[in-house]
């Protein structure tokens, strides 16, 4: 499982409202410094990711959740996004190339477009399988652990 931190930020009946910030990975890094994505990460500020979450459990404003999405079903979704313009770009493309070789296209920007085509194609592949499949509603987030605000002690006495 894939987890990040967020903040409820406001609750309507199921529907919830929670607050991620973005984390660069160059803050990590020994590099930072000299690197010029580093330079960038740090010359931007800092962006928040808000999402609306259906639930049923007992979440009140302020409360830290811990979101998940399975690992597996991540990965899935990636190598078809990635995978999928690129088989076809580079199908298209051999299939191009050979066409010009044996005289049948004229002109070798026909093989590029028939390569930019394929690309294409496997692109809208990729996004009609993910639509017919259940997958993508297995990454919506969901909410594995709630930590409650803590209110002050203060609060509770007045």
């Amino acid at each position: 499982m894939i987890e990040e931190q967020a903040v409820v930020i406001a609750v309507n009946q199921e529907l919830i409202t929670v607050q991620s910030q973005v984390k660069s990975t160059c803050s990590s890094c020994q590099q930072v410094d000299t690197c010029g994505s580093g330079l960038v990460a740090k010359a931007l500020p800092k962006r928040k990711l808000t999402l609306d979450l259906t639930t049923s459990l007992d979440v009140k404003v302020g409360d830290k959740v811990t979101l998940a999405i399975p690992e597996s079903d991540l990965l899935q979704t990636a190598w078809q996004v990635y995978l999928w313009p690129l088989i076809g770009l580079i199908l298209f493309s051999a299939i191009g190339q050979s066409l010009v070789q044996s005289q049948i296209l004229p002109h070798e920007i026909l093989a590029i477009i028939m390569g930019s085509l394929g690309g294409y194609l496997g692109y809208r592949i990729a996004g009609f399988r993910l639509k017919s499949s259940n997958q993508s509603l297995n990454l919506l987030p969901k909410i594995i652990n709630v930590d409650a605000q803590n209110i002050p002690i203060t609060e509770i006495i007045e």
